[in-house]
């Protein structure tokens, strides 16, 4: 079996991984709160880890990963504090909270498919499992790591004396900052299940009877839940963004070692961000693009995909049009050179280890993208052995090279007028050609000529 190093933030090292079950993989990532669409800095996030599990299934291992879906319990505020954003959101778009979650969800799934993400085995959402939720809060409360306060049962990290330890968190900072839940024991404390609102004159849409008051369970404990349910306790490998360390998986931890005394993963491993002009993508920053806008403006979306291969998963992604375009113009040289040569070659051994040994080094996919390119540039590898070696290597990208570069699909009116551009070139009449080209260039569509072709490419807009 391929060795695999991975960078692991529980020992803050890259070590060689070792799974529990030889041969076998479980991993865990932090799925979507469907409250609103997904924009292209959180689906970074689903790209990384895609690479992850393609890359394990290539060198041979076995893989079930699970994403789960948030649809209740995420406070707008990381200190419990705020409405459910499920709720909140139902308010705006003036639809049922499990309405909403069942729009953002399945805009998710068409996400993961546009960007060629391999579906997970298992996608469980947290309102299918809130007995189990219940039943593991009883068990930390059983072992006394839990207190009741007015608004819920919050988990009391006085208890686990290593609270602070995965997130490098400064405890005395955080007790000296401003808490707006004066009932909690510790400014740290988080809650396991929020009772429901009883005098603001609101009825929540997501709530359920449980030993303590009805409410609804907190955000961290959805995800210890399903986590171990479907993966097992303990499991492989659990994944998320790098805001997740200091309260999400801090608080998995945690409750981890309130139930069982230990990690519920051997190894920790978190993304970086998408920047846009050097702050993280957000609404104040700008950036905030969904695949559909991308779409929209004219780019093959699997250009987005060739854009975050080119960064590695722990640095993050500088984000621009500009930076699209130029990653689309190299996807398509990649996806023609592989249709236009011809099938039967084989695949080279000596580029196959190299790229063996470089995406198995925690997922140097620069240097995997630079070793791509001097394939392509190598005269001492046949076209046909090329072709089959990057197809080789698409299991890893899953750019689908063997598709071409063609982009969405060509309306039959802009293709007739290509053919008859073609047909006026042939007979030397460039008068026509030219006219035809900025006719379809008004509607839309550029046109690249070949020697006795042409493509048609949607344009993109600036």
């Amino acid at each position: 079996m391929q060795r695999v190093f991975l960078y692991n933030t529980a020992t803050r090292k890259e070590e060689e991984f070792r799974p529990i079950v030889p041969g076998k993989v479980g991993i865990y990532s932090c799925g979507p709160t469907v409250y609103s669409s997904p924009h292209i800095g959180n689906m970074y996030a689903y790209i990384c880890w895609d690479v992850l599990v393609r890359t394990l299934r290539y060198l041979g291992y076995e893989v079930k990963q699970v994403v789960n879906i948030t649809d209740v319990g995420h406070l707008t505020s990381d200190a419990d504090e705020g409405e459910d954003k499920m709720e909140k959101g139902s308010k705006k778009e003036r639809v049922s909270a499990w309405d909403l979650a069942k729009k953002y969800e399945n805009e998710f799934l068409e996400n993961l498919k546009l960007l060629n993400i391999e579906m997970p085995a298992v996608m469980p959402r947290a309102t299918d499992h809130i007995a189990e939720q219940i039943e593991l809060i009883a068990k930390i409360e059983a072992n006394g790591f839990t207190y009741k306060i007015n608004d819920g049962i919050y988990f009391d990290t006085a208890k686990f004396p290593g609270y602070g330890d995965f997130g490098h968190l400064d405890l005395e900072k955080i007790k000296a900052r401003v808490e707006t839940n004066l009932e909690k024991k510790n400014p740290a404390d988080f809650a396991l299940w929020k009772f429901s609102p009883k005098d603001d004159g609101t009825k929540r849409q997501m709530e359920w009877e449980s030993p303590w008051g009805i409410g609804f369970p907190g955000w961290h404990i959805e995800c210890t839940t399903m986590s171990t349910k479907y993966l097992g306790n303990p499991f492989d490998i659990h994944t998320g963004g790098e805001d997740h360390i200091a309260i999400h998986h801090t608080n998995e931890i945690a409750q981890g070692y309130g139930a069982w005394g230990r990690q519920t993963a051997n190894i920790w491993m978190h993304n970086a961000f998408i920047t846009f002009d050097g702050s993280k993508i957000s609404k104040s920053a700008g950036g905030l693009y969904t695949v559909f806008d991308l779409k929209d403006l004219g780019f093959n979306i699997l250009a987005y995909r060739y854009l975050v291969l080119s960064s590695h998963y722990r640095r993050g992604t500088s984000f621009s049009l500009d930076s699209l375009r130029a990653a689309q113009t190299a996807l398509e040289r990649l996806s023609d050179l592989v249709v236009e040569n011809n099938d039967g070659g084989k695949v080279d051994d000596k580029y196959k280890i190299l790229f063996k040994n470089t995406v198995g080094d925690d997922l140097a996919m620069p240097e995997a993208m630079a070793l791509v390119w001097r394939l392509v540039k190598d005269e001492n590898i046949k076209p046909e052995d090329k072709k089959a070696t990057l197809l080789d290597f698409d299991r890893v990208l899953g750019l689908k090279l063997d598709e071409g570069s063609k982009g969405e699909e060509i309306p039959d009116e802009i293709s007739k007028m290509a053919a008859l551009r073609l047909e006026a070139r042939r007979v030397g009449n460039w008068t026509e050609s030219d006219r035809l080209r900025d006719l379809i260039k008004t509607k839309g569509y550029v046109i690249e000529d070949l020697k006795n072709d042409c493509k048609i490419k949607k344009l993109v807009i600036s």
